[in-house]
């Protein structure tokens, strides 16, 4: 099947993409909170179910609720499947990412393969990506960081020829788990705008990485049926008490038990990969990691 952003392989343009997702929209909103817990949790297995291959696959895994879940569903379906993990390390302490990945791993009878990169290793890296997408115009901090993570981890994959991957894309956005929604007057209808702000923040990213370097990554929470019964749930059930994406940890506390509830950093973050970018900044003499990305060639 092809994602919803997809169109014959090809990236579908930015207005199409709006127009998708503004086709998704429903007034209706979903009552009773434990059979939309029971719903919800059918969907997201069908929607994952349906998206694995014959062959063996990746999961792009940090960790955090998302991919758990993802690694979880795949291994209650006994499906053959390699989590790959990566992060940059500038002094004795893991990142953050690679800590939780062998924490949930070794919980849930995984089989996870990680890299930390030292500062050459994330330099090659970071140049590669930057000089992928400088050519899209997605050179900025946020999309190397992101990218570079990505990146990383297909090279990873390479080494088992593993090139088709799952990712937990999206979840972010029908689930409420950044900060400007829970500072947002109206949590779902943030949602939707950040929904349709995806083409342009993430997914001019991904496909051109992943076209690069001819691998095939399928975004399960970017479901067609998944969105549209996320997005019928209440924004308080989502947000709770200053904690993000309170439903979608409630479902998959059945699967992670404690680790449903993480709470995630972004993958730049949680990798080190953004510390990388700022001492390779550093270490060339520029005050900003922006200056030191437009420098690269």
């Amino acid at each position: 099947m092809e994602e919803l952003w997809l169109e014959r392989k090809r990236l579908v343009s930015e207005k199409k993409w709006i127009e998708v997702i503004d086709n998704l929209k429903s007034e209706e909103i979903i009552e009773n909170k434990e059979e939309a817990k029971k719903i919800l949790k059918e969907k997201l297995i069908f929607s994952i179910e349906k998206r694995i291959p014959k062959e063996r696959f990746g999961i792009f895994f940090s960790g955090g609720v998302d991919s758990s879940l993802i690694a979880a569903i795949c291994k209650r379906l006994k499906k053959d499947f390699i989590c790959y993990t990566v992060g940059f390390q500038e002094n004795t302490k893991e990142p953050e990412d690679v800590i939780e990945a062998k924490k949930v791993a070794k919980k849930l009878g995984l089989e996870l393969k990680y890299k930390i990169f030292d500062l050459n290793e994330a330099k090659e890296i970071i140049q590669k990506t930057s000089k992928l997408l400088k050519k899209v115009g997605k050179n900025d901090v946020v999309n190397i960081g992101v990218g570079s993570v990505v990146l990383a981890a297909i090279e990873l994959a390479s080494k088992d020829n593993i090139i088709y991957f799952l990712g937990g894309l999206g979840s972010e956005e029908i689930f409420a788990g950044y900060e400007r929604h829970e500072k947002a007057k109206e949590i779902n209808k943030e949602c939707w705008n950040g929904l349709k702000k995806m083409w342009e923040r993430d997914l001019v990213r991904d496909f051109n990485l992943a076209k690069e370097f001819s691998v095939i990554i399928k975004t399960p929470f970017l479901d067609e049926e998944l969105i549209k019964y996320a997005m019928k749930i209440p924004a308080g059930w989502k947000i709770v008490d200053g904690k993000k994406k309170v439903v979608l940890r409630e479902v998959a506390e059945e699967f992670l038990g404690e680790f449903a509830w993480r709470k995630k950093k972004a993958a730049q973050y949680g990798s080190c990969f953004d510390k990388a970018i700022s001492k390779l900044a550093r270490k060339e003499g520029f005050k900003l990691k922006k200056e030191y990305l437009d420098y690269l060639k």
